[in-house]
C-alpha cells in the first residue's frame, strides 16, 4: 500500500494498511477531551489506535498520534505526564523512526519555549536526552539538546561540567548534520576546552576541522572564531611562528581586509609575532614574505620593526628599547604587569640579540668576547650564554677560546674540502671562458658574412 518505513530497531517493513481516516476522527475527540481536564482519558482514546498505526508501519498517521499526545500534555502544563509518555512511546515494541524523530522534534521545540522554567527544562532535556541516546536518526535532535544543556551549565558558572557534556559529541561522524553547523559545535567544544584551560584537547578537536573549508567566504565568522581560538592555543604554549600564521590567515580574511582598523590590527599582530618567533628556514622565508606587504604602510612603526630584523646590521638593545619599547608595551601582548607579557618582551629582547649574534658571524672570522659583549651591550657571561643557545640549535658556528678570549666565527676546513672547492670554482670558471670564446667566434663569423 505504503511506502517502506524502517523501526527503531533497523528492521524494514512495508505499510500494510492507512489509518488516516481513524486519525482525522480521533484526534479532535482526543483534544477536547484533554482541553476538558481528562488528559489521561484523551491519552487512553489514542493509545489503540497508535498501536494499530504502528503496527501496520502507518507511519505518518502514528507520527500525528505522537505529536498530537506530546502536545496534549503541553497545552497542559503537565510535564511529569509529558516525560512519562515521551520514555513510554519512544520505547513500544517495533517503533517507526520516523514517529520517533517527529516526536523529539516537538519536544526539542518544548524545550526552546520553556527557557523561563529552568527545572522543568532540565528534565524534559534529560528526558529526549535518554529516548534519543544511540539512535542515528536523532543524532542531529540529540546533538542540539546537548548544546543546550551545556549552555545551561556554562550560565550556572560550571565550565567544567559544561565542558565534558559538550565533549562527549562526535558531530564530525555524524551523517546526517549539515558541515557547516558540525563546524559550529566543534568551535563551541573548541571554546569550551579553553575556557576550561584543557589546551590539549582543543589542540585535538581543532584537527577535527579542515581549513579548505575556511576558503568559502559566506563562512568567514567561523573562519575568524576559528583562528582566535588557535591564537590562544599558541600564546599558551610559546609557538609564535603558528601565531603568526594563524594571524595572517586572519589579515587574509574578507571582511578583515574591509575594516581598516580590523587589518591594522592583524598586520601588526603578524609582525609582533613573526619577530618573535625563532629564527629559521620558514622564519626567514616568512620574513621576506611579510616584508613585501604593501599594507604595512599603515602600521609604519611595525614596518620599521619587521626592517630591522631583514636587515644585516647590529640593533643595540637600549636603542630597539628606546623605539619600540613603549609601543609594544601598548599592545595586549607585552603587558609587563602580566608574567606572561614579561616573558614576551624578554623574548623580544632574546631575538633581538640573536640576530645580532648571527649579523655579526657573517662579517668577522675571529672576535674577542670583549669586543662581542660590547657590540651585543651584554655582560660578557649573558654574551656568552646566548651565543651558546645558537650554536646548539646550529644557527651559527662557533668556538669558544676562554684563555684567550677569541671566539672562532669560521669553520677549519680540512685539506680535501679546500682542494674540492678550489676544483669546483676552478671548473665554473672554465665553463664561463669556453662560453665567452663560443660567443665570440659566433659573432666573428656573423662580422665576417656581413662584409663578403
Amino acid at each position: 500500500m505504503g511506502a517502506d518505513e524502517a523501526t527503531d530497531d533497523g528492521m524494514i517493513r512495508k505499510q500494510e494498511e492507512d489509518y488516516t481516516e481513524q486519525v482525522d476522527a480521533a484526534l479532535p475527540i482526543a483534544v477536547e477531551t484533554a482541553t476538558g481536564g481528562n488528559l489521561s482519558g484523551a491519552i487512553e482514546k489514542l493509545l489503540p489506535l497508535e498501536k494499530k498505526a504502528r503496527i501496520a508501519a502507518d507511519a505518518k498517521s502514528t507520527a500525528r498520534i505522537l505529536e498530537a499526545i506530546v502536545q496534549m500534555c503541553y497545552d497542559a502544563k503537565d510535564f511529569e505526564a509529558l516525560n512519562d509518555n515521551i520514555l513510554m512511546l519512544a520505547k513500544r515494541r517495533g517503533a517507526l523512526k520516523m514517529p520517533i524523530t517527529r516526536m523529539v522534534q516537538r519536544g526539542c521545540e518544548f524545550v526552546e519555549q520553556l527557557k523561563d522554567e529552568k527545572e522543568t527544562r532540565l528534565k524534559l532535556i534529560d528526558t529526549l536526552r535518554t529516548v534519543t541516546a544511540g539512535k542515528i536518526h536523532v543524532e542531529v535532535e540529540r546533538a542540539r539538546l546537548t548544546k543546550v544543556l551545556s549552555d545551561i551549565k556554562e550560565a550556572d558558572g560550571d565550565i567544567p561540567g559544561a565542558a565534558e557534556i559538550l565533549h562527549e559529541l562526535q558531530v564530525e561522524t555524524f551523517g546526517t548534520m549539515e558541515r557547516k553547523e558540525k563546524v559550529e559545535f566543534i568551535l563551541e567544544q573548541m571554546r569550551l576546552g579553553l575556557a576550561n584551560n584543557d589546551f590539549i584537547r582543543t589542540g585535538i578537536l581543532s584537527k577535527k576541522i579542515s581549513v579548505r573549508y575556511f576558503k568559502d567566504k559566506t563562512v568567514n565568522d567561523l573562519k575568524l572564531k576559528f583562528y582566535d581560538v588557535m591564537i590562544q592555543v599558541g600564546l599558551h604554549e610559546g609557538r609564535y611562528l603558528d601565531v603568526c600564521k594563524y594571524n595572517r590567515e586572519i589579515f587574509s580574511t574578507e571582511s578583515v581586509q574591509e575594516s581598516p582598523e580590523l587589518r591594522q590590527q592583524a598586520l601588526q599582530d603578524v609582525v609582533i609575532f613573526l619577530v618573535l618567533a625563532p629564527f629559521d628556514n620558514e622564519q626567514s622565508d616568512l620574513l621576506a614574505r611579510v616584508s613585501e606587504e604593501k599594507k604595512l604602510e599603515e602600521v609604519p612603526v611595525f614596518k620599521k620593526l619587521l626592517k630591522k630584523f631583514c636587515t644585516a646590521e647590529i640593533m643595540p638593545w637600549n636603542a630597539v628599547e628606546a623605539e619600540f619599547g613603549d609601543v609594544l608595551n601598548k599592545t595586549k601582548y607585552f603587558q609587563i604587569a602580566e608574567p606572561a607579557g614579561k616573558k614576551r618582551f624578554e623574548d623580544f629582547r632574546n631575538m633581538v640579540v640573536e640576530h645580532n649574534i648571527r649579523t655579526i658571524a657573517k662579517y668577522y672570522n675571529r672576535i674577542s668576547s670583549k669586543r662581542l659583549a660590547e657590540l651585543l651591550d651584554l655582560p660578557e657571561e649573558q654574551t656568552e650564554s646566548s651565543l651558546s643557545t645558537l650554536v646548539v640549535k646550529k644557527t651559527v658556528y662557533a668556538k669558544i677560546d676562554r684563555p684567550s678570549g677569541i671566539i672562532t666565527f669560521k669553520q677549519n676546513r680540512g685539506a680535501a674540502h679546500v682542494l674540492q672547492e678550489w676544483s669546483s670554482a676552478n671548473s665554473s670558471l672554465m665553463r664561463q671562458v669556453d662560453h665567452a670564446a663560443h660567443v665570440i667566434e659566433k659573432e666573428m663569423m656573423t662580422l665576417r658574412g656581413g662584409k663578403k
